[in-house]
């Protein structure tokens, strides 16, 4: 099987698969390949939070032109998936001087699968594109084409919780990603203090909780195959085997009142209202819980600001740090693609990642916060080249 992810989130999504149980995990560019039977599929599914989609390959081979890819889609015995009286879509990516079209593959691939079905019953199965009964993947590579079939249906970063969004908001999948990169499990405060829909706390609240994240779905493309096995699927989503204990709290704030709303009204479809505390406050007025924190946010990066203003809230932001939060021994992390911004944080990451956010190339930066002078433990940490070479920009 292949777990499609987002760039940089390989190595978390590797160790959620562990976590299910899968086998011979190999990782690759924005996907895990990994092995395991129908239960894995569906936990995978179900559980991950940080897979985009869950494809099982039937065929890889060259094609170098839209005859040859044809013929060679034609030769997979489509019959073991579905009959004449089913449906299909076909979903493409293209990444090819040869292909240069993902919708005029997807149509030659549709072309080969419902012809074979005409040749050999002298029926071809329908095409329905919101919900067929089987849905097939075609990746192509330059000359290399991935034919697979979809277990997922729609993108697994859609939750099913997020009924309204406010501006910019950040992927589910990218949230989650992001906390988990951050290496939080749980063990102290959680706080972002721009949550905008607040998609990261509810992401956070999810992973503490021990909340598959496929739980608010209204369905999977799995569930229409033939050999769906409905025992194995309720089981797992009637469960409680997933859920923990969580001692700490989860605060979401931000400036805006409006948004706020929309992040309680996501925070109560999640049905996380009571496990999220939300705050209508600017981050230099929000006062943090005692003890450990861990701060993730994704501040603007420009794109509605002007420069002086967006360089003011990114100093703001350092001198809050630096402030209140280094009294609470911190660690804080903060997406943004705007690197002549984050300067103004005025503290030096210890940490970069790089992280694709919709289209802008971002950095993941982490701070870690001690309390104390310029000269103290923090500063010294970070003298030399402590930074994990492996993850830099």
């Amino acid at each position: 099987m292949i777990a499609k992810t987002m760039y940089g989130l390989e190595d978390v999504l590797a160790d959620e698969l562990k976590g299910i149980g899968a086998a011979k995990i190999t990782k690759s560019n924005r996907a895990v390949y990994f092995e395991g039977n129908k239960e894995t599929l569906y936990r995978a599914n179900i559980q991950l939070h940080t897979a985009l989609k869950i494809l099982i390959p039937l065929a890889t081979f060259d094609a170098k032109n839209e005859v040859q890819l044809y013929n060679m889609v034609k030769e997979v015995e489509w019959d073991k998936y579905i009959s004449t009286s089913d449906t299909v879509a076909v979903d493409g990516v293209v990444n090819s001087t040869k292909f240069n079209h993902s919708k005029f593959v997807s149509l030659k691939v549709k072309d080969a699968v419902v012809d074979q079905f005409r040749d050999k019953y002298n029926r071809r199965p329908s095409v329905d594109a919101s919900n067929p009964t089987l849905r097939i993947h075609i990746h192509i590579d330059e000359t290399t084409c991935t034919l697979s079939i979809d277990s997922s249906g729609e993108s697994l970063h859609k939750r099913g919780y997020r009924n309204e969004q406010g501006t910019a908001p950040i992927n589910e999948v990218l949230a989650a990603g992001m906390i988990l990169l951050a290496g939080w499990k749980g063990d102290c405060h959680f706080i972002d203090p721009m949550c905008g829909s607040g998609t990261i706390v509810i992401e956070a609240a999810m992973i503490a909780y021990g909340i598959p994240p496929g739980i608010f779905r209204k369905g999977f493309a799995f569930e229409n195959w033939n050999d769906f096995d409905p025992e194995i699927f309720n089981h797992l989503m009637d469960s409680d085997e997933y859920y923990k204990e969580f001692e700490h709290q989860i605060i979401g704030s931000d400036i805006s009142a409006q948004t706020l709303r929309i992040a309680l009204m996501n925070t109560k479809s999640a049905s996380l209202h009571k496990k999220i505390e939300l705050k209508a406050s600017p981050f230099n007025e929000l006062e943090p819980p005692e003890g450990k924190c861990m701060v993730i946010t994704n501040p603007p990066y420009g794109e509605r600001l002007k420069p002086h203003q967006l360089n003011n809230l990114y100093k703001s932001i350092g001198d809050t740090l630096k402030k209140i939060y280094s009294k609470n021994q911190t660690d804080a992390w903060i997406i943004s693609s705007n690197t002549d911004a984050l300067k103004r944080i005025g503290l030096r990451p210890s940490k970069k990642i790089k992280l694709i956010n919709g289209k802008l190339e971002c950095g993941f930066y982490q701070f870690k916060l001690y309390s104390g002078s310029k000269k103290s433990k923090y500063q010294k940490q970070f003298d030399g080249d402590t930074a994990d070479k492996g993850k830099l920009l």
